[in-house]
């Protein structure tokens, strides 16, 4: 396994992010709506640097399934949503943007809960993967096509909890196929 970035690096993008994220709605109520399970430490670290009126909520989405290297279908839970959405400013945070295909897929589901807006934050830009038009509207950082853990990233159920974020070395990781 290798460092790609430091607890530290982590802290400063998620601050920067937050800086944009805080310019882009001046002020305006925000729901943030967390993508589990992989966005919940993001989630925590990033509605603390928002001097925004906010209210959180949570999807859950997963294409990785048995612990995985390759997605699967997605599902899509909107179900736990607690509170309505429509006529607010809604943020979507998820942890990486891989092929895109979770954003892609639950944009539009949220969108006919009937927000004000849907945007998007994430913590990872995987280059060279999406499979969709479209992008996150926020991203802290833009990293290499490798399989990342840490920071809310897991393989097979571990590594969620390292402070960092790593990339797995091809023999740390079993065949999917």
């Amino acid at each position: 396994m290798k460092t790609l970035l430091t607890e530290e690096q982590l802290g400063e993008g998620i601050r920067r992010m937050a800086g944009e994220i805080k310019k882009h709605y001046q002020g305006r109520p925000l729901t943030i709506v967390g993508v589990m399970i992989g966005s919940i430490v993001l989630l925590a670290d990033l509605i603390r640097l928002l001097d925004l009126p906010l209210r959180v909520e949570l999807v859950q989405a997963r294409s990785y399934r048995a612990g995985g290297t390759r997605p699967g279908p997605l599902a899509i839970n909107v179900d736990l949503l607690s509170e309505s959405i429509q006529g607010r400013d809604v943020l979507l945070i998820d942890d990486i943007f891989d092929t895109g295909r979770t954003l892609w897929e639950l944009i539009p589901q949220i969108d006919e809960l009937g927000p004000t807006s849907v945007r998007s934050a994430v913590l990872l830009w995987k280059e060279g993967r999406s499979e969709v038009t479209m992008k996150p509207d926020f991203a802290a950082f833009t990293i290499p096509n490798e399989f990342v853990v840490g920071y809310g990233l897991d393989y097979r159920d571990q590594y969620r909890n390292l402070p960092y974020l790593a990339a797995l070395e091809p023999h740390e990781i079993e065949d999917d196929a």
